[in-house]
């Protein structure tokens, strides 16, 4: 790995100018990157899937949380593995699972002005739907800022890191990976992207199921706070 996640102020040590002058479209990750992990908003969600694997095989909570779990490792999500095992229908899950309290979510002005900042296209690509992207967004105050939201539903609900789900991306907004950057705070979410040239950034939740299980070669670079990050690379 290229970089030192306890560099003064959270900064990588190479995030000059020149490291991300390529690039034309940036794509962020939702949960835990561009609003902090701090926000707990995904433990919401957790509990909900947990409850709702509960409900749906009449089992009780334990039970279902092994099996989530079993979904998650096996098909990269419970839903994939629920539609792909049990022919569930996704709708449902997905509004009950979204449906949570966002007052932990407060505005972010310094990611609203270094936003506005990056040239190019801004994109989001989440494993979660449109319409809750949108409600984050709009708590942050930063979703004018974005061209548009690939979520699970664009993705024929195949969830990072699948490969082909970033075709999709690439095949729906016509981008070019080698000038395209990425951030994510799964490691694993990024290997795929860093196969097909785009540049990636970490975004460290400190949770334990999402640190690097191997060498982490494909992250070219550590962020512990996006939007300071971002202001260091793309000066005013």
């Amino acid at each position: 790995m290229n970089d030192d996640p306890k560099a003064p102020n959270g900064q990588s040590r190479f995030a000059e100018p020149h490291d991300v002058a390529h690039i034309e479209t940036w794509i962020f990750d939702l949960d835990n990157t561009l609003y902090p992990a701090q926000c707990r908003l995904f433990d919401q969600v957790d509990r909900k899937i947990g409850d709702y694997v509960a409900s749906f095989f009449q089992i009780d909570r334990d039970t279902a949380r092994h099996r989530q779990k079993e979904f998650y490792h096996s098909y990269g999500s419970t839903l994939r593995g629920m539609m792909l095992l049990h022919d569930m229908e996704p709708d449902d899950y997905l509004e009950y699972v979204h449906d949570i309290d966002l007052s932990p979510v407060a505005a972010d002005p310094l990611l609203d002005e270094v936003l506005s900042r990056l040239p190019g296209r801004k994109l989001v690509f989440t494993s979660a739907t449109t319409a809750h992207a949108e409600r984050v967004m709009t708590k942050l105050g930063v979703d004018h800022h974005f061209e548009d939201i690939f979520d699970v539903v664009a993705a024929d609900y195949t969830p990072k890191p699948h490969a082909v789900t970033y075709d999709r991306l690439i095949d729906r907004h016509t981008v070019d990976p080698k000038a395209s950057v990425f951030f994510d705070d799964i490691p694993r979410n990024l290997k795929p992207a860093a196969d097909i040239g785009m540049t990636t950034v970490w975004i460290p939740g400190h949770h334990n199921w999402a640190q690097i299980e191997d060498g982490g070669e494909y992250i070219h670079f550590v962020a512990e706070h996006l939007a300071s990050w971002l202001d260091v690379a793309v000066p005013r």
